[in-house]
């Protein structure tokens, strides 16, 4: 049986803290990413990436961030502990959605001028698969446990008004799902049954049933949607209204029901729900700022300036839960490792000293915690929600933690 070990080098002795979120805010006109702190909601940072930069995804452990600059062409890679692009890969022509995959192993972006899907290795930084999808790709998301990619199409012709339904394993598309016209946004909920996609030009968010690879419903929202985002429990979707609406609709995902609506600034486009479901932010093109709507009054409760055209379309905001108190480096480093990642029904947990576990989901709450007997674990998850967790781990040197998927 193959071991994965993951050692880590710094360790927390208080617990995790999901307050420490920053959002990356690409700016279309000045190529330029603001970088967010989200607890202050203060710009930290400005990082210039290439040219026109709309796409943006945040990988799982929160270390890199890939930006789509369309016009170049090229995804910038950041390395979010210095600022700085670490690395540019030329993709297909027009990137624009990009989402990272839940492992954080490769990140998948819709080239809309060349109807493909490139795929990158995150490991060596280069093209590993480039897949031919439908006509004018343009959103992109991915399921919980990594195993499908959505595209929406987005010409309304031949080739387009489809989401193409990518095999990760394969890399080839096994379903084309025929939907309304000018699919724009794409976003897939939290234990991936569903995938919600907006529509630019008939104002409406359609609801795919993931098994069956069919719409169940139609969701009539305000006018030219596009940005899209679901809530971390999956119970609400948030969708970004265009023109002249220049607002959020909130969907009750149980009822499929508009259940509010808020005014944000002029042409919103991108949309991410913070990692908490507690805020909601939203990147205002023509007004060059960033609208954060608290979740439960569904109002706006700060306007932040940033840079000019802001896009932020994808999942900007970063969603690791970082180890908050590190005070010291380890000399002699713990180590824990999980086999399978991903698992579907149980995961061996192998640690360096005996020690209660806790499992913790991607918000930080406790769902498990298991009593240990040996270094050796056998754990049933079967009855969790698919998804990202957290394996949580107390030694005498510290905190340990480990991210695992649950399919």
């Amino acid at each position: 049986m193959k071991k994965l070990f993951t050692t880590f080098a710094l360790f927390a002795i208080i617990g995790l803290n999901t307050n420490a979120q920053t959002a990356y805010i690409t700016n279309r006109n000045d190529n330029t990413v603001s970088v967010i702190n989200v607890a202050t909601n203060i710009v930290s940072a400005i990082i210039t990436v290439g040219s026109s930069p709309g796409g943006v995804s945040v990988s799982p452990d929160g270390s890199k961030v890939y930006v789509a600059n369309y016009s170049s062409n090229t995804v910038s890679v950041i390395n979010t502990a210095t600022n700085t692009v670490l690395t540019t890969i030329a993709v297909g022509t027009h990137p624009v959605g990009i989402i990272v995959s839940p492992d954080g192993s490769k990140v998948y972006i819709a080239n809309n001028g060349s109807n493909t899907v490139s795929v990158i290795n995150t490991t060596t930084n280069t093209i590993s698969a480039t897949i031919t999808v439908g006509t004018y790709p343009e959103g992109i998301s991915i399921s919980p446990n990594g195993s499908k990619v959505y595209v929406a199409n987005n010409y309304n012709g031949s080739g387009g008004n489809t989401v193409s339904v990518i095999n990760t394993a394969t890399n080839t598309v096994s379903a084309t799902i025929t939907v309304s016209a000018q699919p724009w946004g794409v976003s897939v909920n939290h234990d991936g049954s569903k995938v919600y996609v907006t529509h630019y030009s008939s104002n409406l968010v359609s609801v795919i049933n993931t098994v069956t690879n069919t719409v169940s419903a139609y969701i009539v929202v305000g006018n030219q949607p596009y940005g899209i985002s679901v809530s971390p429990d999956g119970s609400k979707v948030y969708v970004v209204n265009n023109y002249p609406d220049y607002t959020v609709s909130v969907i009750n995902s149980g009822n499929n029901i508009v259940t509010a609506t808020v005014p944000v600034g002029a042409y919103p486009r991108g949309i991410s729900v913070s990692p908490d479901g507690s805020s909601v932010y939203v990147a205002n093109f023509g007004s060059n700022t960033v609208s954060v709507i608290n979740a439960a009054t569904n109002t706006v409760s700060a306007t932040i300036l940033v840079g000019i055209g802001p896009w932020a379309f994808g999942n900007f905001i970063s969603t690791y839960i970082q180890p908050v108190g590190i005070t010291s480096l380890s000399i002699e480093p713990a180590s824990i490792s999980v086999y399978p990642n991903p698992a579907k029904d149980e995961i061996l947990i192998e640690t360096s000293q005996i020690s209660d576990i806790e499992i913790l989901n991607i918000e930080g709450q406790i769902v498990e915690t298991v009593k240990t007997t040996s270094t050796k674990t056998i754990d049933d998850i079967s009855k969790l929600s698919s998804g990202v967790y957290i394996i949580k781990v107390k030694t005498d040197k510290g905190i340990i933690v480990k991210k695992f998927i649950k399919q």
